[in-house]
């Protein structure tokens, strides 16, 4: 068995099990090319096992004719490895908790491009796409990493300076290469659009938002754009929604893959792309995903309300994101994250089964979160809360690791943490009460050390300030008794914690714990289960 168009055809498909698409593909494709609905921007696994698996039921149910469009613009190789082999296609496995698979053949992906000018064709593409007055939606998965245009220095990564400099022709940026496409709707008659970030992070439209009007208007100032066009880009004729995703989509897995393979399915081996990639032609995820997004689309939209997403106010969406981000749920699981490094986990579910690191992630999120969490009404937190710890994260079907979500977790801190301690502030409650939160933050000074709680090297997993941080940890082993002098310079700083931990009343209390962590081997567990116990 082939995934491929003609071998969809094939009655082993369905002997074995799998959901095949109810639709006619060849008319979806071609109404699809003709008049594109539905662009996104980031061809990773979340969008092929969430936002491709919604359009498809609204296919499969008759509500729409038209697939999506996927542009990668990033890295390639996931489309000429992961894509166009496969006609697209691409099988979601739907993890339960039983060990049991939900197998369906994702058809709704119809055309897969790569978002560079230098792929002429591609780019000749999606400037097509762009124009067509049918385009409703651009969505976007690129990660937070995709929406930073300058470094730490405040200025302009040589990439976008580049761009600023040259203008639309040939640009090279991922920013630039978005405004420069909005721009060729602008110019084709100024067609109203909504721009849709589904990155994880708190209000991601805005976000998206500000950095496309900084980078048109340095464009505006070089003379390569109109202040028409400015004038657009802020006009009620494009919206970018601010929106919230949740599904655990983590990288292709042996056991799943060998699985599908004994169906006598051909050609599934996982690809790790030059940009360090895992990509494969099929996708792992747990069963559980929500999806709110703020209901503002000019030019209408897919009804995806059918399909279980919400749609609301910016408010409301805003107080969803939040309660995930900062209380239910990320801080969960970046805590697990710094401590299963620390502790030799390879698996976010063997952790969850550990008691000491159970009643953290309990203390964390029942004791120090639901007090100062924004209830968002049409999704209960503590129920939410409920699930991620009893259903999603224990759910040892989803071969999620501690290493992989380490990933970046200076960039995550200030709003995983940081925002709830603000409440506590704000609030007046006294932050000398919370234990999970600086218990966690001194983990990750431990786990910057690079040294597991036996006392062995482990390679810390990538982060945009991983050396710096280092550096100036660099003196400090095991058994070594710190200093305020020592840590001032990283607990003060507000662009990793959102705020000074000293002014907050937690600087001392995350050195004493950071100390305990370091009093030799074993000092973490011991530290752990004192605290959380």
């Amino acid at each position: 068995m082939q995934l491929s168009y003609d071998a969809l055809s094939l009655s082993e498909w369905r002997e074995k099990g799998y959901q095949l698409p109810l639709f006619n593909i060849p008319e979806v494709v071609n109404k699809t090319k003709e008049e594109p609905v539905w662009l996104h921007l980031g061809a990773g696994n979340i969008f092929r096992a969430f936002l491709a698996n919604l359009q498809q039921r609204l296919l499969d149910q008759g509500y729409v004719q038209q697939g999506i469009i996927v542009a990668e613009g990033f890295d390639y190789e996931i489309i000429e490895k992961a894509y166009r082999p496969f006609d697209n296609l691409s099988i979601f496995a739907k993890l339960k908790n039983d060990h049991s698979l939900d197998k369906i053949v994702i058809a709704s992906i119809v055309e897969s491009l790569r978002m560079d000018p230098s792929f002429k064709q591609d780019f000749a593409r999606l400037k097509e796409i762009f124009i067509s007055p049918s385009l409703q939606m651009v969505s976007l998965t690129i990660t937070e990493k995709g929406y930073q245009i300058k470094g730490l220095n405040g200025e302009y990564y040589p990439a976008v300076q580049s761009d600023l400099e040259q203008g639309l022709a040939n640009p090279q940026s991922y920013i630039g290469k978005i405004v420069a496409l909005l721009h060729e709707r602008f110019v084709a008659g100024a067609s109203p659009l909504a721009v849709v970030s589904m990155d994880n992070m708190s209000k991601n439209g805005e976000k998206l938002h500000n950095v496309i009007v900084e980078f048109a208007r340095q464009w505006e100032k070089c003379g390569h754009v109109s202040q028409g066009f400015l004038d657009y880009l802020d006009s009620d004729k494009i919206s970018f929604p601010w929106s919230m995703i949740d599904k655990i989509t983590p990288r292709p897995d042996e056991e799943v893959q060998q699985r599908l393979q004994e169906d006598g399915i051909d050609n599934l081996a996982p690809v790790v792309t030059a940009k360090n990639t895992y990509v494969a032609p099929f996708v792992n995820a747990e069963e559980l995903e929500y999806l709110a997004v703020e209901d503002n689309f000019p030019n209408g939209r897919p009804p995806l309300e059918k399909v279980g997403v919400i749609f609301a106010d910016r408010n409301t969406v805003n107080k969803i994101e939040t309660m995930k981000v900062t209380t239910c749920l990320n801080p969960l699981h970046t805590g697990l994250a710094i401590f299963g490094c620390l502790l030799g986990f390879n698996k976010i579910s063997t952790e969850v089964r550990d008691p000491d690191l159970l009643a953290l992630i309990k203390k964390l999120g029942y004791q120090e979160g639901l007090p100062v969490v924004i209830d968002p009404i049409l999704i209960n937190p503590k129920q939410f809360l409920d699930e991620v710890i009893n259903i999603r994260l224990s759910n040892d079907f989803i071969p999620d690791s501690p290493q992989r979500i380490a990933t970046d977790t200076s960039q995550k801190l200030a709003i995983r943490f940081g925002e709830t301690i603000k409440s506590y502030v704000k609030s007046g409650k006294p932050t000398q009460d919370l234990v999970a939160i600086p218990l966690i933050l001194a983990g990750w000074l431990r786990y910057l050390l690079g040294i597991d709680d036996q006392g062995n090297k482990f390679e810390n997993s990538p982060d945009p300030r991983l050396a710096e941080l280092k550096a100036k940890l660099a003196h400090i082993n095991l058994g070594t008794v710190v200093s305020s002098a020592d840590l001032e310079p990283i607990l003060s700083d507000k662009s990793i914690f959102g705020v000074d931990l000293y002014a907050v009343g937690l600087g001392t209390k995350v050195e004493q714990y950071f100390n305990q962590l370091l009093a030799g081997v074993g000092a973490v567990r011991t530290s752990l289960r004192n605290h959380v116990n």
